[in-house]
């Protein structure tokens, strides 16, 4: 019965709602045609021109992605740096920030220097920058994971043969890591095409449209009456992540075996140490800090234009922002719904882990990979299949969920599932077996097994893994821009609309405030999780 639950569980909030969209997707046109739909969208030329966008900027933000990640993962892993554990947190901190308020950190840092003729930043070129800078950090969490499986031995037989650093390097490390920064590739170009902030904010301004900004536009300005036409642009997004996850089997398969040992030991560098120090922390203020200064810096002027002096710097545009109900109401729904997925997923993960891994349930083992699917999309996918399930009257209860914020909690609740389930199945995975066998030995029930056996061990990956949903969760944007509707706002829908209408200044103060509340929780997982480093990347 509980793995029937799951069942229902999974496939209402992900396998119907997507199964529906590329149903729709393929459905005949209103003459009768069979994919007409289809035909009529892939001929348009604004489809044409958006799916080109969407491949160019993506690729071009893959190799920035890369470049930085690989050297940025060789430096940090290989070399004996100090600070490591910081420079690893700013090297991640992308992956903490929403992509709207990076989109926005840049535009206010641009806005600051010296640059005739308008802000570069509104273009293909920026949008590619910023998306590979934010996705950089995919690329660098496999390099790194790669370097770290090297066994010591290997190196050390380098170093006797006489190799040098820069031939250890070129000869045994890179040629073992290649597979892994391919697959971190391919997981960066799926990210990008299916980012949303930064094209938002950043192309529609500089009328460089993408598909998943062409959608947006679509069901903004004519509604579900086009949710045929979105549905095959939606399709189009959900093949260039099938490409891209494909190519990362691909690499993951070509990945040379190492036999296990020591790890990677990290090589001294003597007096170079100081100026490689220097020149990595000098990118990340320029990528990471400086940004995050703009952005303070705008939100804590008098007014927009002015600069900022101490003698001018003031807290009113945070306190005004603060003070307005509608902020108000986005603040409070984003914790109601971020707070609400977490403990849910939690439960439900906890549940799933113990079927999967202790009862080895065959229905929940099968089942276990689809639970991914829904964050595996693309977010503007996964919104578009909530609204064709949702936005009809759900049978026995007559009444739509579309346009309330039981749509934005179910597809939370799809979307986020994972970033509790992976970390409890880990861990459960890692415990020991014998403990539920001896306690059904002794008579103890399911649900005593579960609640007072399972649940307790699973507690720290069980919360860890909630307090990253809510670090998500609270200022998502994606699946919220087409899901929110009055009284409903959330936090990330409330900064992109502030900055589309033109409250730069409303928009930066509502970031930094979203930013305070992000590196609380940073603060909070990173306590919580001191005894189980492995499941918070920066550790």
């Amino acid at each position: 019965m509980l793995a029937g639950l799951l069942l229902v569980y999974v496939g209402v909030q992900a396998l119907w709602p997507l199964a529906r969209l590329f149903a729709t997707g393929f459905s005949a046109d209103d003459d009768g045609q069979i994919l007409g739909v289809m035909r009529d969208v892939l001929s348009s030329r604004s489809t044409l021109r958006a799916l080109e966008n969407t491949i160019a900027a993506s690729s071009a933000s893959v190799l920035i992605s890369v470049l930085m990640g690989v050297v940025l993962a060789v430096l940090i892993g290989c070399l004996d740096l100090r600070n490591r554990a910081a420079m690893t947190f700013m090297v991640l901190s992308p992956l903490l920030i929403p992509s709207q308020i990076m989109a926005l950190a840049w535009i206010q840092m641009a806005g600051y220097l010296p640059l005739g003729g308008g802000n570069p930043i509104y273009s293909g070129s920026g949008i590619a920058l910023l998306m590979g800078i934010e996705h950089m950090p995919l690329v660098y969490i496999a390099a790194r994971a790669a370097i770290m499986a090297i066994p010591a031995d290997l190196i050390e037989a380098a170093r006797l043969s006489g190799a040098t650093r820069p031939r250890i390097l070129r000869r045994i490390v890179f040629p073992l890591i290649l597979p892994a920064i391919a697959a971190g590739g391919a997981l960066s170009f799926a990210a990008a095409i299916g980012n949303f902030g930064v094209p938002a904010l950043l192309g529609i301004p500089g009328r460089f449209p993408m598909l998943t900004t062409l959608i947006y536009q679509r069901l903004n300005g004519f509604g579900p009456s086009v949710i045929g036409q979105v549905a095959v642009l939606a399709l189009l997004l959900v093949a260039l992540s099938a490409v891209a996850f494909g190519l990362r089997q691909l690499a993951m398969r070509r990945a040379v075996p190492v036999p296990s040992g020591q790890p990677f030991p990290r090589m001294a560098i003597g007096q170079a140490r100081p100026w490689i120090e220097i020149a990595i922390w000098a990118v990340l203020f320029v990528t990471m800090i400086l940004p995050c200064m703009a952005l303070l810096a705008t939100a804590l002027s008098p007014a927009l234009g002015v600069a900022l002096r101490p003698s001018n710097a003031t807290l009113a545009p945070i306190l005004e922002t603060l003070a307005n109900p509608a902020i108000q109401r986005a603040i409070m729904n984003s914790l109601a719904l971020a707070s609400v997925t977490a403990i849910l997923s939690a439960i439900v993960a906890i549940l799933f882990a113990w079927l999967t891994v202790v009862a080895r349930n065959p229905v929940a083992r099968r089942l276990d990979p689809f639970a991914d699917i829904a964050f595996i999309v693309p977010g503007t996918v996964l919104a578009l299949a909530m609204i064709l399930v949702f936005l009809p009257p759900l049978p026995l209860l007559n009444q739509s969920l579309y346009g309330t914020a039981g749509i934005l909690l179910v597809a939370y609740l799809a979307r986020f599932l994972p970033l509790v389930l992976r970390p409890v199945t880990a861990a459960a995975t890692a415990d020991d077996p014998s403990l539920d066998e001896a306690a059904q030995v002794f008579g103890a029930g399911l649900w005593a097994r579960i609640g007072r056996i399972f649940t307790p061990r699973m507690m720290p990956a069980a919360i860890a893994g909630a307090v990253l949903v809510v670090m998500t969760a609270i200022n998502e944007l994606t699946l919220s821009s087409l899901l929110w509707s009055s009284g409903n706002e959330t936090l990330g829908v409330m900064i992109f609309s502030m900055q589309y209408e033109g409250n730069s200044t409303g928009a930066a103060a509502l970031s930094v405030i979203a930013l305070g509340l992000m590196l609380v929780l940073a603060l909070l997982a990173d306590r919580i999780c001191r005894r189980t480093p492995h499941i918070l990347p920066w550790r």
